[in-house]
C-alpha cells in the first residue's frame, strides 16, 4: 500500500463484495460498485450502479402484513464487458488458472485497474487488462477499456460488450424476500457498435437511458472489427470479433453515458445519452479531463499527516468515496446524504442523519456542496410540517429515514438474522433527527461560512420550524418545574422502551433534551442575526407568536436531566436497569457489537440493561464543546464542575457494544482531550471498519459514509480544536503522539483558501495571496491576524499529556 492506492493481489471470489464497495466508482451522481466486467449478480459478485435520487417504491406481504418499501434501484449494468477465443466459453476466471492478479484503485486519478493472466485446457495463456472510471469531469459518462493479449496463440478474439438490464435489488441478503424488481419497459437498441438501453421505474417512473458506443485498437492504433449483434431481452449487445496473434495487443474501449428523466438541462433521456457519448472523444480524452478534475478537488480536499502509511491511505480512502458519493455534481440534484454512500442497497439507499458527520468536512471545503445538502432537507419541509401535524404537533418533524419525498420511510419490521424472526422496528422514535437537521445543517454551516443570505432565505425557517416542534412536543411538570420529553428514542437504539412498558418510547432522553434546549436558543439567536422586514415575515408565515418565543426560553431553561451519582443519565429510569455480564457474553459469543440480536435470540431484550449499540449520550461531547455543553447546563439550571464531562464518558465507555461503525468514531472524539493515547486507537480502530470489514460482511453491502466522514473531522476538528464560531477561526491543538503532524487546506468565511499545517511545537496558518479581509485567529487563548498575504507560526505550549 501506498498512500495513494489501494492494491488487492491475488483472486478471491469471498473477497469480492468486500472489494466492489471499496473500489467503487462514481461522481456524486451515480456510482458502479467494481464488480468485475466479465460477471453477472451470483457467485460472490454483484453488479450495482445507483443514481443520487433515483428511488422507487414496492409493496410487499410479511407475515401478513403489508408493507412499502423505497429503495434506491439497482440500474441497468453499463459495464458489462467479456470475450471469448475462437467458439470457446466466455472468460470465466473460477474456470480458468489465473495468475498474478492484481486489482489497484488509484485514489489520485480515480481509477480503477485489473490486470491478471489467465490459462485454459488447451495451455493458451492470455494477458488480460482494464481500466475504469466514472468521469468527475463529465457527470453522466463512464468509461472502461480491455486489453487482451495472447501470449501462445492465434485465433479469433470475440469481445462482447453489453448494456444488461436484467438486473434486480438484491444485494442485501436479509432484503431477498421483499420484492426488487424496480426496472420496466426495458427498451434495448444496437446501431452497428454503438449501444442503447432504456427503461422505468416502476412506480416512481423515473425514466433511465443508458447509451454507449466502442474503439477498437490493435497494437495501439485503430482498427476496425466486425459486428455482430447479440441482444437479448433486456438486454442491449453486440459481439466485436478480430483476429489475434501473438504479442499484438487488442483493445476495447467502451463510452458510456447514463442519463435520467430527473437530470436537468436534457430533453429525452435516451438522445441526451447518445449526445453526451458522441462528443465525449476518446477514452483518453474522457481520461485526462476526468484526471483534472480530481486534482482539483484533492487540492482543496486532501488532508495529509505525518503517521501511519495505512492511516494515510484509508484516511484518503474515505476523503475519496465521501466526494463520490456527494461531489459538485450533486449540487443540482435534490439530494441528500445516503448513510452507505452510492455503493450498495443496505439501508436503501436511506437518508439517516449520517450528515452530521459529513457536513463539517464539506463546510470547510466545499460549502456549495453542504448548501446543496442542507436544500435537500428544506425542500422537505412541507412534508415534516405534515409530519408533526399527524402526531398533533406544530413545527416540523423530519423522518429518519428520508427517500425521495420526505416522509418516513423507516420499516416498521425488521429482520433478526439470528432468530429469523420478523420484528416491530420503533426507529422512527429517533426524533432527533431534526435537531440534527437545526444543528449541523443549519447553524454550523452558518457558523463556518457567513452565508446570512442562505440563513434568512432557507436555514431559519429550518430552524425555527424544528424548535416549534419541539417547543410543542415538551409537557410542563408543575410539581417539579420541568420540562419532559416523552416517547422517543435516543441515537443509542438498542433501548425503545422501558421494561415491561406497554407501549414504545422513551422519556427524557438526555442526548434529545440537551440538543433541544441547544436548538431552542439558537432558534431565538437566529432571529436577532436576520434584518427586521425578514424576521417579521417569517415569524408571520409560520405563525410564530410571541408567546410562543416566550415558551421556547421557558423551555430552553427547564427541559429536565436526569442524573445518578454525577452521571448524566442517557434516560430516565436508565438507573434501575440492571447491569449486564459483558465478560459472560464475550466469552459465550465472541463479536457481541450486535447484542440486540442476541438477546432477542435468546427471547430477552436490551431494554432490560445498561447497554448502548453507540454512543448516546457521549454523542453531545461530540457535536458541543465543553463551554457549550456547560452552558446549556448553566441554561437549564444544572450544577456541574470539571469532572462532569470525564465521569459521564467514563461510565458510558464500559457500557457500549459499537453496534454501529459510528461508535468508535465518537468514542475516540470523546478521548481526545483527555486520553490521547486510547483516542488514537479508537480512531485507528474507526479508520478500519470498512477496509476490514469489521462488522462482518455490511460493507460489502455499501461503504458506511458517516464512520468514514467522522474520521475525518475528528481528524481535522477534534485533534486539532478547530472551532468556526463568532467570525474566529479557533484552534486548540492535541494531537496524539503517534500523529506528528496534520496539514490541510479550508475555506472559512469570505476567505477562500487557509492552509493549516499543526505539529506538536507549531501551528502554521497561511492565506491566500488574493485574499483581501484579514482573518482573526484564535489559538488557545491568544488572538492573532492573519494577514491575507502572508502567515502565521505560532508556537504551542507543551500541555500535560495522558
Amino acid at each position: 500500500m501506498t498512500g495513494w492506492l489501494l492494491r488487492y493481489d491475488g483472486w478471491d471470489p469471498s473477497a469480492e463484495a468486500l472489494r466492489e464497495s471499496l473500489c467503487a466508482l462514481g461522481n456524486g451522481r451515480f456510482a458502479t460498485r467494481a464488480a468485475a466486467p466479465e460477471n453477472r449478480a451470483g457467485n460472490g459478485s454483484y453488479p450495482g450502479t445507483y443514481a443520487a435520487g433515483v428511488f422507487d417504491r414496492l409493496p410487499d406481504v410479511v407475515d401478513g402484513h403489508r408493507l412499502e418499501n423505497e429503495s434506491i434501484v439497482n440500474l441497468p449494468d453499463w459495464q458489462s464487458l467479456t470475450f471469448r477465443i475462437d467458439d470457446g466459453a466466455w472468460l470465466d476466471l473460477s474456470a480458468l488458472a489465473v495468475t498474478g492478479y492484481v486489482q489497484e484503485l488509484d485514489l489520485r486519478r480515480g481509477v480503477l485497474t485489473r490486470r491478471f493472466v489467465v490459462e485454459d485446457q488447451q495451455g493458451r495463456r492470455t494477458g488480460v487488462a482494464q481500466r475504469r472510471l466514472v468521469s468527475m469531469a463529465d457527470p453522466c459518462l463512464a468509461a472502461l477499456d480491455l486489453t487482451v493479449e495472447a501470449e501462445n496463440w492465434s485465433g479469433t478474439l470475440t469481445v462482447r460488450s453489453a448494456l444488461d438490464g436484467r438486473v434486480t435489488n438484491d444485494g442485501v441478503a436479509r432484503y431477498r424476500g421483499l420484492d426488487g424488481r424496480h426496472l420496466v419497459d426495458l427498451r434495448p437498441v444496437v446501431d452497428g457498435d454503438v449501444l442503447g438501453l432504456d427503461a422505468r421505474t416502476v412506480q416512481s417512473g423515473v425514466v433511465v437511458s443508458l447509451a454507449a458506443r466502442h474503439r477498437v485498437l490493435v497494437d495501439g492504433r485503430p482498427a476496425t472489427a466486425g459486428t455482430e449483434t447479440a441482444t437479448e431481452p433486456g438486454c442491449a449487445a453486440v459481439d466485436l470479433v478480430l483476429a489475434v496473434d501473438p504479442g499484438r495487443p487488442v483493445t476495447v474501449e467502451k463510452i458510456a453515458a447514463l442519463c435520467t428523466s430527473r437530470d436537468r438541462g436534457i430533453g429525452e433521456p435516451g438522445e441526451a445519452a447518445r449526445d453526451e457519448i458522441a462528443r465525449a472523444g476518446s477514452f483518453a480524452d474522457v481520461l485526462a479531463r476526468h484526471e483534472l478534475a480530481w486534482d482539483h478537488l484533492w487540492t482543496r480536499c486532501d488532508v495529509r499527516i505525518t503517521g501511519p502509511v495505512r492511516a494515510t491511505l484509508v484516511l484518503r480512502l474515505h476523503v475519496f468515496h465521501l466526494l463520490q458519493s456527494v461531489s459538485p455534481h450533486s449540487v443540482d440534484l435534490d439530494v441528500g446524504i445516503p448513510a452507505r454512500g452510492l455503493h450498495g442497497e443496505a439501508y436503501r439507499g436511506h437518508v439517516f442523519w449520517d450528515e452530521v458527520f459529513v457536513l463539517p468536512f464539506l463546510n470547510l471545503r466545499l460549502p456549495e456542496v453542504a448548501r446543496a445538502m442542507l436544500l435537500y432537507r428544506w425542500r422537505r419541509l412541507p412534508q415534516a410540517r405534515a409530519s408533526a401535524r399527524a402526531v398533533g404537533r406544530r413545527g416540523a418533524m423530519f423522518p429518519w429515514q428520508s427517500g425521495s419525498t420526505g416522509r418516513e420511510e423507516t420499516q416498521t419490521m425488521h429482520l433478526n438474522p439470528r432468530s429469523q424472526r420478523w420484528l416491530p422496528d420503533n426507529s422512527h422514535l429517533q426524533r432527533h433527527i431534526g435537531l440534527a437537521v437545526a444543528y449541523n445543517n443549519t447553524w454550523r454551516y452558518y457558523e463556518a461560512t457567513g452565508d446570512v443570505d442562505f440563513l434568512s432565505e432557507y436555514g431559519a425557517e429550518l430552524i425555527l420550524s424544528v424548535a416549534a416542534f419541539w417547543g410543542d412536543l415538551a409537557s410542563y411538570d408543575p410539581v417539579g418545574d420541568r420540562f419532559d420529553i416523552c416517547g422517543v428514542m435516543g441515537p443509542d437504539e438498542y433501548h425503545d422502551a422501558l421494561p415491561g412498558a406497554d407501549s414504545p418510547g422513551l422519556d427524557d432522553n438526555a442526548y434529545t433534551n440537551v440538543m433541544a434546549a441547544w436548538t431552542l436558543t439558537r432558534a431565538l439567536e437566529c432571529l436577532d442575526v436576520l434584518l427586521p422586514g425578514r424576521r417579521h415575515e417569517l415569524l408571520d408565515l409560520l405563525d410564530i407568536r410571541r408567546a410562543d418565543l416566550e415558551h421556547w426560553q421557558h423551555v430552553s431553561r427547564k427541559l429536565r436531566l436526569c442524573w445518578a451519582d454525577g452521571v448524566l443519565l442517557q434516560f430516565r429510569g436508565y438507573d434501575q436497569l440492571e447491569e449486564f455480564d459483558w465478560a459472560g457474553y464475550r466469552e459465550r459469543y465472541g463479536d457481541i457489537s450486535r447484542l440486540d440480536r442476541i438477546l432477542e435470540a435468546e427471547g430477552r431484550s436490551p431494554n432490560d440493561y445498561k447497554l448502548s449499540k453507540q454512543a448516546d449520550v457521549l454523542m453531545l461531547f461530540q457535536l458541543l464543546t465543553s463551554d457549550e455543553l456547560y452552558a446549556v447546563l448553566d441554561r437549564l439550571g444544572y450544577p456541574h464542575d470539571r469532572h462532569t464531562i470525564p465521569r459521564s464518558v467514563a461510565y458510558y465507555l464500559e457500557r457500549t457494544s459499537h453496534g454501529s461503525t459510528l461508535s468508535k468514531v465518537v468514542h475516540a472524539w470523546v478521548l481526545a482531550r483527555g486520553d490521547r493515547r486510547r483516542a488514537w486507537n479508537w480512531f485507528l480502530e474507526a479508520l478500519e471498519s470498512d477496509v476490514a470489514d469489521v462488522q462482518g460482511g455490511t460493507t460489502g453491502e455499501g461503504i458506511h459514509l458517516g464512520a468514514m466522514a467522522g474520521t475525518l473531522d475528528l481528524l481535522q476538528r477534534g485533534f486539532t480544536g478547530l472551532e468556526t464560531r463568532e467570525e474566529v477561526l479557533g484552534f486548540d491543538p492535541f494531537l496524539p503522539d503517534a500523529l506528528g503532524s496534520v496539514r490541510f487546506r479550508l475555506r472559512y468565511r469570505r476567505h477562500s483558501e487557509v492552509e493549516v499545517t499543526i505539529d506538536h511545537d507549531t501551528l502554521t496558518v497561511g492565506g491566500s495571496s488574493t485574499g483581501s479581509t484579514v482573518l482573526p485567529v484564535r489559538v488557545r487563548d491568544k488572538h492573532f491576524r492573519l494577514d491575507p498575504r502572508g502567515s502565521l507560526a505560532i508556537p504551542l505550549r507543551r500541555r500535560r499529556g495522558d
